[in-house]
């Protein structure tokens, strides 16, 4: 779901050409641009006339560029939307134009997108400013850590509109903030600030006013690629696995990775 205004909280800050949103969108539909920070791949979401509302086709340039050489080669994986708006969401322009058969091959696509880059083997991290509403939401949810800014707002406010979050927003909320707090953003349909996402579990991280969201997405970024790939894939598998599974499983997920781990290394 799109706002119909501009983010209340104000544009965040950022220097340097990693923290820009102001590149010309090559049209009103927007693109995504993936570039490299060393082993580091960045992921920015392009369509700052529409607060990066995710339309069909940006998500579809999302997916080529979730899949594409620079992201599938690198060591860890940024995603941001630049330093002004994270996404507002699904665009509700489109939407409407939709037949219901077309609105429900929609999501279907789009939770593909989300399941694709939520698989990634290496780390990921969400740089979040402004908005992050809706389909951005889910987005960020897909990611391994999320950092955001004071200006950072969140929420889910598809069932004010008649539908709901289908693209794994409620199944991942509910692993990251429980079922009482997924009730509360969901049904209210309400915006949480940073802080509260903060003190929720939402983001790990919230940075200093005027601390550019991206520049402390790509330190995170790279401590974590310094580290042993294989080691991080099969980490982050038992993680993802073990939030679903019993806790006997998990244990034996967690044995059976270490036993992985030790037998690559003393090849």
């Amino acid at each position: 779901m799109t706002p119909d205004t501009g983010p209340g909280t104000g544009p965040g800050t950022g220097t340097g050409t990693t923290d820009r949103d102001d590149s010309p969108d090559t049209s009103r539909r927007g693109t995504v641009e993936t570039r490299r920070h060393g082993g580091i791949a960045v992921i920015a979401l392009r369509r700052t006339a529409k607060l990066n509302a995710l339309s069909a086709h940006l998500e579809s340039a999302l997916l080529d560029a979730v899949r594409s050489k620079e992201v599938t080669t690198s060591r860890a994986v940024v995603v941001t939307g630049g330093p002004r708006v994270f996404s507002a969401g699904a665009d509700t322009t489109e939407l409407r134009e939709m037949t219901t058969e077309s609105i429900a091959a929609y999501y279907r696509a789009s939770g593909s997108v989300y399941e694709t880059f939520a698989a990634l083997p290496q780390p990921t991290v969400a740089a979040i400013s402004g908005y992050c509403l809706g389909g951005g939401l889910e987005l960020a949810l897909a990611a391994d850590i999320r950092v955001a800014d004071p200006t950072a707002s969140f929420g889910l406010p598809e069932v004010g509109i008649g539908i709901l979050p289908s693209s794994g927003g409620v199944t991942r909320l509910v692993r990251a903030v429980g079922p009482a707090r997924t009730r509360d953003l969901v049904l209210r349909c309400r915006r949480m600030d940073a802080a509260e996402a903060y003190a929720w579990g939402l983001v790990g991280e919230v940075t200093d006013p005027g601390a550019p969201c991206l520049e402390r997405a790509l330190e995170i970024a790279a401590e974590m690629a310094a580290h042993p790939p294989l080691a991080l894939s099969v980490a982050k598998q038992v993680i993802t696995a073990a939030t679903d599974a019993p806790r006997e499983s998990a244990l034996l997920l967690e044995q059976l990775g270490y036993a992985a781990l030790n037998a690559a290394s003393h090849r």
